[in-house]
């Protein structure tokens, strides 16, 4: 591949208001190429003055999110977040050092500079240096090429509306001028110009090095009811943690997931709101039921508008049979809203796991899902980890007894079921298989030699008839 004369790195300049998922989108980005990642707030560096020390100090913590490897590092992502608050004001007279500072410190990092790892005044590096000197007689320099590290960097902007209706305003005047038609903001930051930028006080030159701007859109009450019903949530994951520490199993209707997204869209702070509205709605739950030995508890749209008289209803116990048919039928819901989800998905999960997903297999991880407080991934792990232990059982058998005994397809999920329904181990099953097929497998062996055998989930299930028909098959 030929090389290219000079250098363009497409940094990124993103708008957005507060809770909308700016950090979780840059973070899921890296880990999903696998390259390192770190973030910091502009505000942070503000603080230092002109001195921009602290912006290097990004790029020595992306070699250690490298695990020290500089090449590694070198392709990284740096995310600084709250930079609109680095802007110089523009009702502010004179010099704005701690911010127009900043900016410049920005400006060789962003585009391409060489960073010692070697921090001045820092004990640690200075240890280090010393000890590799010892070694190897030699001063050796470690420095990290900024050029192909992407710079994202992103702001609420909340004023920067402002500045771009300024200046549409001025471009409409005179005869035959069309009026601004009164936009949202978030239509304005479309029209966003590095004129308008650099207005809002940011310098031309740090403009300059975010080439490519995007806007995201607010997050609408769907898309609030969206994330609550996302398998790996972790404000409902957080959730059912916390009550689980209680023994108590919590589990969400749908009809009060779409109350919360409505309730947390009123407070308009983005996804962030769901944390409040499901700590306001379930505090006083979370309070009164560890003390009076309940072990589930529906959450439902009822629930959720008469909390007072509901908790009473519920410690009362006068309606128990109501509450349990109620978790049942939600448990049965959200287990079935996972097979669909996992099935949907099931050639990434297959690939990634090296397990093959039957609809049976969806069923499984789906029901270890919902038993347990974990992410999907790490629910297919577990049943990969019983499948692997049914293989195991496979060739202690084959090690111990001289019996090659293959479990059918079946029989692995019914096996697999066995573990997860009733917490079955390795060695109950391995003692049931022995005490259950040992002797009739033997006298087979003894009078044909043959050592190899199938078991299928019917096999498991009625033992002695298929024993009887295995034995009247190959020896009478």
């Amino acid at each position: 591949m030929s090389k290219i004369t000079g250098n363009i790195k497409s940094n990124i300049l993103m708008f957005g208001p507060t809770g909308i998922g700016k950090t979780y989108l840059i973070k899921l980005i890296a880990k999903k190429i696998g390259v390192p990642f770190v973030k910091a707030d502009a505000t942070k560096f503000s603080e230092t003055g002109y001195v921009g020390g602290d912006v290097e100090d990004l790029i020595r913590d992306l070699v250690k999110e490298a695990n020290d490897d500089i090449e590694l590092a070198q392709c990284g992502i740096v995310y600084i977040d709250e930079i609109d608050k680095i802007a110089a004001s523009p009702n502010v007279m004179g010099a704005q050092v701690s911010r127009t500072g900043v900016q410049r410190a920005l400006l060789k990092p962003m585009e391409e500079t060489d960073v010692d790892l070697k921090v001045p005044h820092d004990p640690v590096s200075m240890m280090q240096e010393l000890e590799s000197y010892q070694r190897t007689g030699k001063r050796a320099k470690r420095t990290v090429n900024t050029a192909n590290i992407l710079f994202i960097v992103s702001g609420a902007f909340s004023e920067l509306s402002n500045v771009i209706k300024r200046r549409l305003s001025k471009q409409n005047i005179g005869f035959g001028s069309t009026l601004v038609k009164s936009k949202k903001d978030n239509d304005l930051l479309k029209l966003t110009k590095a004129q308008d930028l650099v207005e809002f006080g940011f310098e031309s030159e740090f403009i300059g090095r975010l080439p490519i701007r995007c806007i995201l859109e607010t997050l609408s009450q769907e898309d609030l009811y969206s994330i609550l019903k996302m398998p790996n949530n972790p404000v409902i994951l957080s959730k059912r943690l916390d009550f689980n520490a209680y023994g108590i199993k919590i589990i969400f209707t749908d009809d009060a997931l779409k109350v919360l997204a409505k309730r947390a869209y009123k407070e308009n702070t983005g996804a962030r709101g769901l944390v409040s509205v499901i700590e306001d709605a379930l505090l006083n739950f979370e309070e009164k039921l560890p003390s009076h030995d309940f072990l589930k508890f529906t959450v439902t749209k009822e629930v959720l508008e008469d909390p007072k008289g509901h908790l009473e209803d519920i410690l009362s116990k006068q309606n128990s049979l109501k509450w349990d048919n109620l978790y049942e039928k939600a448990f049965l819901d959200h287990k079935n809203y996972i097979s669909n989800y996992i099935k949907d998905n099931w050639k990434i999960f297959s690939l990634r796991h090296g397990l093959t997903l039957s609809q049976i297999r969806c069923d499984m991880v789906a029901l270890y899902f919902c038993k347990n407080v974990m992410e999907v991934e790490d629910a297919v792990k577990k049943i990969k980890k019983f499948h692997d232990s049914i293989k195991e059982i496979e060739v202690e058998i084959s090690k111990s007894y001289n019996l090659n005994i293959v479990f059918e397809e079946d029989a692995i999920d019914f096996l697999i079921e066995q573990f997860i329904t009733h917490n079955a181990t390795n060695e109950e099953i391995l003692s049931k298989i022995y005490n259950s097929y040992y002797d009739g497998f033997n006298l087979i062996r003894e009078k044909t030699g043959k050592t190899r055998f199938f078991l299928s989930k019917n096999a498991l299930t009625d033992t002695e008839t298929y024993l009887n028909d295995l034995i009247r098959k190959e020896i009478i």
